[in-house]
């Protein structure tokens, strides 16, 4: 069979009847509780691992053009400073998480990272952080193990009992709690998801589809299986990454996709449900424009970071090759400081990195955020401004 028909059809979801045993003493009108009775209807997605895609040829151009920008901009970026990686990194997990609605800015998710006080949402954008790192780390070997441990590594802190396997309880999206029968969409049963998972991965694999069309439908059959209680969108994001990685796309960054989909998240809402009703192309044309999103954001972000770290040249009195200058590139990935992480970063002791840290603050470099002479961190205030700006960017409609 081809791998592109035109005119072919994907299959949509079917659909299967399956009890509900209702909890008596939730709350709930009893108009509510009447709705919520009886049996509901789940949804059957069907196997991927054979199927043909059909695109038609316009399109397939699109995600072509798109793939080509992904690749052009990673190695722009490989040539330069490492640093960026860990930006970019970052940028892209508070994209995906903003997508669930859990933002924070850069400095609360800088202080995070650093392991001080910060706000929960940056907490959790730390663990999305710490999943798209297990996605690329695991990009050559995509299976049921890999997809595990991201979720592992985005929830392990938040919600420990539920990482390390598939889902053993029926979800739904919207319609309240008190059971599926008003959802918006209610995902397959539990009991379909090993085999589900098993088939994703599969067509996850296959080395005879255009990558980014092969990783956009993924994403979408991810997300309609729902294999875990939560985290779904934002391990789907990260699933995202490393089919990039393992098709050999991107082999140096993960370029800040999901900064893309935010330009518009109702259009790539409105895709995810298309997709279950036999339409690939809307999935596949937002994944592209995301795409090409993502590296005129990108560009403008390695940009703006360049040109800061440019002008601190002129700031920081100290030899290029000193501590202070090393920090300074540090920073770039780094934005909050303290002596300890300044000195493990730079190997040397913390009253040398101490004096690295004074001469940035003489420079205005670096500023202090906390009070007093006990515990101080600091943060490059250029940098937290440069990301935040991206993150406005991002948000921007076009």
């Amino acid at each position: 069979m081809s791998t592109f028909e035109q005119g072919a059809a994907w299959p949509a979801l079917g659909q299967e009847q399956r009890s509900w045993h209702s909890v008596q003493d939730e709350y709930g009108s009893r108009t509510q509780k009447r709705l919520a009775t009886g049996p509901y209807l789940a949804a059957v997605p069907a196997f991927t691992t054979d199927l043909s895609i059909p695109l038609d040829g316009e399109l397939l151009a699109v995600t072509e053009e798109a793939a080509t920008e992904l690749a052009r901009f990673d190695a722009e970026v490989g040539q330069i400073a490492a640093p960026f990686a860990s930006i970019l990194l970052r940028t892209e997990s508070a994209s995906s998480s903003e997508i669930e609605n859990l933002t924070s800015g850069a400095r609360q998710i800088a202080l995070a990272e650093l392991g001080e006080h910060a706000s929960r949402n940056a907490q959790l954008i730390v663990g999305n952080v710490r999943a798209m790192q297990a996605a690329l780390a695991l990009s050559e070997s995509i299976d049921g193990s890999a997809i595990l441990e991201m979720h592992r590594a985005l929830l392990e802190h938040s919600h420990p009992d539920m990482v390390g396997h598939w889902r053993d309880q029926q979800v739904w999206i919207g319609g309240g709690n008190l059971g599926p029968h008003t959802a918006q969409f209610v995902p397959p049963h539990h009991d379909r998801v090993p085999a589900l998972m098993d088939d994703l991965v599969d067509f996850a694999n296959r080395d005879d589809l255009p990558v980014l069309a092969q990783t956009a439908i993924a994403h979408a059959q991810f997300e309609t299986i729902h294999p875990f209680p939560d985290g779904n969108g934002r391990v789907g994001r990260a699933l995202i990454q490393a089919m990039l990685r393992g098709g050999k796309l991107t082999r140096n960054v993960a370029v800040p996709v999901s900064a893309g989909l935010l330009h518009n998240t109702g259009q790539y809402f409105d895709a995810l449900g298309a997709y279950r009703v036999g339409d690939i192309a809307p999935i596949v044309r937002s994944i592209a424009d995301a795409s090409f999103a993502a590296v005129y954001n990108g560009r403008i972000l390695v940009a703006d970071l360049k040109a800061v770290r440019l002008e601190w040249v002129g700031r920081i009195t100290a030899r290029r090759d000193s501590s202070a200058h090393r920090l300074a590139d540090i920073l770039l990935r780094q934005p909050v400081i303290d002596s300890a992480a300044a000195a493990t970063e730079l190997g040397i002791s913390t009253v040398n990195a101490q004096v690295a840290i004074d001469r940035l603050v003489e420079a205005q470099v670096l500023t202090q955020i906390t009070d007093g002479r006990r515990n101080r961190i600091w943060l490059a205030k250029d940098i937290v401004r440069v990301l935040d700006e991206f993150a406005a960017r991002a948000k921007r409609r076009r």
